[in-house]
Parts: C-alpha cells; structure tokens; sequence
C-alpha cells in the first residue's frame, strides 16, 4: 500500500483520529481517482472473495452480520420505521422468527434479482451477502423488485418505486456500489434505481453518491463488513465492501457530494497545491469563526473529529476576503479549502 499519511497529515490524523486502511488493501494506490480506483478494489474484492457461501447459509450470515448492536436476541430489519418494535414496520425481530410467514424475516435482496442482467437467481451474486439483509417479510414483499427513488422519511413506495427510508439510504448506497464492483456486468446502478448517471465513465447513479454522503456509515454495516470480510467465520466470504471502510472512495471514484471520509485521504493527496488561507479566532470561544484568504475557493468542507462531514459550502462568497461560519459546537474540526487542484486542510478547536 503507498504510504498515505506524512508530515502535516499524520498530525491532524492523529489528532481527530482517522482510521488508516486496513491490511487487506494493501497494494492499492489511494491517489488514485476515478476508473483506475474503481478497478483496482474491483480486482481487490473479487480476488478475495474466497467462500462463496450457499443461499441457505445467508441464513446463519445474517443472524450475525444483522444482529442488533444492544441486543444479540435480535436483528435489524431494513426498511423498519424508526422507533417501531412490531408489526410490519419493525426495526427488529428475534433472531430466530426466520421463515416465509407473515410475521417472521427473511432475506432481501437489496439488488433485486430480477433486475440483474442476468437474473441474480442461479448466480453467485444470488447469495453475495454484502447485498442480502434481514427484512420483514411483508416490508420485503412491498419492495418486491421495485428500483430505488428519492423520497423522504421512512420507507416507502414512491411511485412505482421505492424509497428505502432515512436510516437506511446509505446503507442501500454502498451495497449497490459494492454489487458494481463485484459484479459489473449484472448488477449495473441503472437497473436498480431511477436517476441521471453521475459520471461520464460509467453507469453510476448520482442518487446513490447522493445518499452515500446523506447518510453515514453504521454500527451494523461495520460489524457486517467485518464478519463477511473473515472467510473462517462459517458464512464469511472473505472479501469487504470498500464503501463501508469508507465512503469517500464513491467521491473519489464518481464524484459528486463529499462523503464522510473515515481515513483522512482529504487530508493527505500531495498532488494538490495549497490554497493559503487563515482561521480566528483559533481556539474560538464561541460558535463564529472566520476564514480568511485572497485565493478563489470552490468549495469549504468542515470535518468533526470522527472524520464525518458537518458542512459543505459550495461556491461561498467572501466579503473583503473573510468568510463567516456559525454554528460550530465545541470540539476538533479540521477545514479544508479547495478550488480546482488545490487544496489545503487546517485545524480548529472550538472552546
């Protein structure tokens, strides 16, 4: 793996805590943007997927990768509205209330298989469970094989489509990418949702970058990842979803809104040129602070100290070179300014 923290880098990182990559990308270049990083951890996921497990083992899969984090009795169930505890609506169920019948879960394919070219049914990507969620089976059955659609709120058909809900969009993001990914024939971005493409070199639907920036990263989808990515767990594969590790590598890759970047990369690409810029008061004792600098900036990003995104202002507008931010609580951020190819990150301490 190319070294990705120096210098200024590795002391704002060690500061607000990034994570680094872990050991299983190793040999991936993360200066990389665009096609060549959408193939490499194509290549990366698919390589390393060593168990494929049956359709039968999604079963055992999902009664740990889908464990609810305050309880091990039950699961979460995708779609579920929050704060509902029965009924179809639920956001949990005992583990074990599995099956076919009103009332139980069972296995979503979040990728529909009807709408895989070919069908998902009969293929590996049929029991790839990155994709596969506990549902209700009600819940599940009003999804059926409906695309994905902008809404708001909790899940719900749009249309004839179907909004997977607040609490769940993003998750739903990064399985569609990671189905890309892996399955790049038949499990394109196009079939599943409904919007424009994002991006010039392939099918990448700008809704999913939309909701994969909207809606961060999950206690559930970490231990997901984790399990699936140990291949001597008895329904692990051995590969990961990359978008969970971290979802800036869909900015990265496609573009569109900045994602939550759980590795400090925005803090660490030496290709760009710095913008020369200033904050104070710095320590503030208040929630205003102010950005001053005579140089064009496009765009200003505000990171908290877990590395997820607070703000994005784009195009902002400087009066007499000074830009004002309200609004900050008390901790760490780190302020990135960019414009074109530069780019430079400091950082503030709210009091």
């Amino acid at each position: 793996m190319k070294k990705i923290v120096t210098g200024f880098t590795l002391l704002f990182a060690t500061i607000i805590g990034f994570a680094q990559p872990q050991a299983y990308y190793n040999g991936i270049d993360f200066d990389l943007n665009g096609q060549p990083l959408k193939n490499a951890l194509a290549t990366k996921i698919t390589n390393t997927h060593s168990n494929q497990i049956s359709y039968n083992g999604v079963w055992t899969a999902l009664k740990a990768t889908d464990v609810n984090p305050t309880n091990n009795n039950q699961v979460m169930l995708i779609y579920g509205h929050q704060n509902v505890t029965t009924g179809k609506y639920s956001r949990i169920r005992a583990k074990n209330d599995n099956g076919g019948n009103n009332g139980d879960w069972n296995r979503e394919h979040v990728y529909a298989r009807s709408l895989g070219t070919p069908n998902l049914e009969q293929t590996a990507a049929n029991s790839d469970a990155h994709h596969l969620r506990a549902s209700d089976v009600q819940l599940n059955g009003d999804r059926g094989n409906k695309k994905f659609a902008a809404g708001s709120g909790n899940s719900g058909s749009v249309g004839s489509n179907w909004y997977p809900g607040d609490e769940w969009k993003g998750d739903v993001a990064r399985m569609m990418m990671y189905m890309y990914l892996r399955y790049p024939s038949q499990c394109i971005p196009t079939n599943v949702a409904v919007g424009s493409v994002s991006s010039s070199f392939d099918q990448m639907i700008g809704l999913f970058l939309q909701w994969n920036a909207e809606d961060p990263v999950s206690d559930v989808e970490i231990q997901r990842n984790t399990y699936l990515a140990n291949a001597s767990n008895s329904a692990g594969q051995g590969n990961r979803n990359p978008f969970i590790d971290n979802p800036y590598l869909a900015t990265k890759i496609w573009g569109g809104p900045i994602a939550q970047d759980r590795w400090g990369l925005t803090l660490s690409n030496d290709k760009f040129d710095k913008i020369e810029f200033g904050i104070y008061p710095n320590p503030a004792y208040d929630s205003k602070v102010y950005i001053q600098t005579t140089e064009i900036v496009n765009t200003i990003l505000i990171h908290s100290i877990d590395g997820k995104l607070i703000q994005q202002i784009n195009n902002p507008q400087f009066d007499n070179n000074q830009f004002e931010i309200n609004n900050l609580n008390s901790g760490f951020y780190i302020i990135t300014l960019k414009s074109d190819n530069k780019s430079t990150a400091k950082k503030l301490i709210v009091e």
